[in-house]
């Protein structure tokens, strides 16, 4: 191995935001912080339990929906105003 180019690793100490464990590992940077741990996980405690309400999908889709709903409600109104302009001209 070259020297010189490899980052110098030191003891982090890991957090997990969803259960409060906290455990050691080798990183380069000092504090890392994780939303789930092997500790919490339904994988590994062999327990069902709901983190997260709305899925990622479901978050994607109501994200969108809002937008393009924003979106068609700004050509309604171009089209509306259109549409009364058309008709001030003709009366």
């Amino acid at each position: 191995m070259k020297t010189g180019i490899h980052p110098n690793l030191k003891l982090a100490k890991v957090i997990c935001t969803g259960c409060g464990n906290e455990f050691e590992t080798l990183s380069v940077k000092e504090t890392i912080t994780v939303s789930i741990c092997s500790n919490c996980h339904p994988f590994f405690t062999g327990t069902k339990k709901l983190l997260d309400t709305e899925g990622r999908v479901q978050k994607f889709e109501r994200r969108y929906n809002q937008q393009s709903g924003q979106q068609q409600n700004k050509k309604k109104e171009e089209q509306q105003a259109k549409i009364a302009a058309k008709l001030k001209k003709k009366a």
